[in-house]
């Protein structure tokens, strides 16, 4: 059995491989290795959790990032730069 491949027609600037750890350790991962990226930087995301493809839209949602693209095990975020969602208008 191969390995699965990032979709080859996606566009991106670094990955983030946490294709082992569960959902809430990954969700943690990722909110520190996107702390610390420009905005607008195109992160791939890969994970085998079986929650991701619901939780993961969500976490983008809530953040603020943008969830460009999905073929599990792999996700296209483009980061928003703080990782804290936007403040709304009043």
């Amino acid at each position: 059995m191969s390995a699965p491949r990032i979709p080859g027609r996606w566009s991106f600037d670094e990955v983030h491989d946490t294709m082992d750890r569960g959902c809430g350790d990954f969700l943690l991962d990722l909110k520190q290795r996107v702390d610390a990226l420009p905005p607008g930087t195109r992160l791939v995301v890969a994970t085998r959790d079986a929650g991701s493809p619901r939780e993961l839209p969500s976490w983008c949602r809530l953040t603020g990032h943008r969830l460009e693209a999905s073929a599990h095990p792999f996700y296209l975020i483009v980061t928003r730069g703080s990782g804290r969602a936007p403040v709304p208008s009043t």
